[in-house]
């Protein structure tokens, strides 16, 4: 078996391959939409429960992610009474 470096290729091209897959799968993550539409579920939830005196909601309650608070602001704001 070849070595470069001190290590055989095998060995080389598996570690070449998990960082490669680990690479293309750190940019799979939830889409904007995605977050977006989980705040705004959340911010209607909690909404609607204190508009109508409901027991608290339980939520994701994600607020470092910018889409889910959009969201969530967009979502309380839907639920609440006119």
């Amino acid at each position: 078996m070849r070595k470069v470096l001190g290590i055989d290729m095998a060995s080389a091209l598996m570690a070449a391959f998990v960082l490669g897959a680990s690479l293309v799968l750190a940019g799979c993550g939830e889409s904007s939409d995605v977050s977006y539409n989980k705040g705004r579920v959340d911010g209607y939830a909690v909404g609607f429960n204190t508009a109508c005196k409901i027991r608290a909601s339980f939520i994701i309650a994600d607020w470092e992610n910018k889409h889910y608070s959009r969201g969530y602001a967009d979502g309380v704001v839907m639920a609440s009474p006119q």
